[in-house]
């Protein structure tokens, strides 16, 4: 399969008793997977992030989330630097997953979540979902026919998930358990961009991403900062440089062309236009090949 089609961001919730306990997974690294549906329509992988970093009242978490434009890891899984660690995503009271897998799924499993609905676009969504369920298969050399479960299987009497989320977009877990499989087989298809150069994405950072960071916390703007944030670790997985949350080696992946849009057109076309403004030809050069390392890395075309 392909191990970087997608990245894998790891942005982790607080540790508290009630969402994320600190503990590690009884059998080490994950033994099954529970596949989940959030059961809240048009909640983004952020919207989850943020819920459950704040949630005080109940104990409830899980540790992935998966909308149409990114797989969000809040509970440390075993997939990056951080050992797999449990959290709250199936009742203990429920003998099901004992009778099946021999433990209970908080102490062996990961709860992976597919966000839909409202504006998530289902199959974008279900494409990440069905690659990280087929990327844990094969890293930890599960079979997706006897090691994925639905929550519904686990617990019948109370739950609908994932199956309610795959029906709103026309698949059963059937299909889900077909699909995984198939992308466990799947070629590696070769790249249709050129990464970033190392030394670029970490210059864009530091000389644009990282101010307008500070500038958006100077003035409270939370949307501000996890879009900066984003963007920062949208240029390090370009370049398959390490993320700053966990330190682990990024996959590399084709840069977004909105991305690469927006920080040409934010911060590279005004100091281009300086540039030519006080006749610094070098300048100019310097500001037009950065533009066009970005859109190498985002697959468009150079100017």
């Amino acid at each position: 399969m392909d191990k970087s089609k997608y990245p894998i961001e790891r942005l982790y919730i607080a540790k508290r008793p009630n969402t994320r306990p600190g503990t590690r997974l009884k059998t080490g690294t994950p033994a099954f997977f529970v596949a989940h549906d959030t059961g809240n329509p048009g909640a983004t992988a952020d919207n989850h992030f943020t819920y459950f970093n704040n949630l005080t009242d109940r104990s409830a978490s899980a540790h992935v989330f998966i909308d149409d434009t990114k797989i969000l890891e809040i509970i440390p899984t075993d997939t990056g630097a951080d050992p797999a660690e449990k959290a709250w995503h199936v009742l203990y009271n429920v003998t099901t997953d004992n009778d099946q897998f021999g433990y209970d799924a908080n102490d062996a499993a990961l709860g992976v979540e597919l966000c839909y609905g409202g504006r998530i676009t289902f199959s974008e969504a279900y494409k990440r979902f069905v690659w990280y369920l087929a990327y844990c298969c094969d890293k930890w050399g599960k079979n997706p026919s006897t090691h994925i479960a639905s929550h519904k299987q686990l617990d019948p009497a109370r739950k609908a998930d994932c199956e309610q989320a795959l029906k709103a977009g026309g698949k059963t877990f059937k299909d889900l358990i077909t699909d995984v499989a198939a992308e466990l087989a799947a070629p590696i298809a070769p790249p249709d961009f050129t990464p970033l150069p190392d030394g670029i994405a970490q210059a864009l950072i530091d000389n644009y991403v990282s101010p307008a960071w500070f500038a958006a916390q100077k003035v409270g703007d939370e949307v501000g900062k996890t879009h900066f944030h984003n963007l920062a670790n949208n240029l390090r997985m370009a370049a398959g440089i390490p993320m700053t949350h966990e330190g682990a080696a990024a996959p590399m992946t084709k840069l977004p062309k909105s991305n690469a849009q927006e920080i040409i057109f934010r911060w590279l076309s005004p100091a281009w236009f300086n540039a030519k403004a006080s006749g610094d030809k070098t300048a100019m050069m310097y500001f037009n090949n950065l533009a066009n390392y970005l859109r190498i890395a985002a697959g468009i075309p150079e100017e």
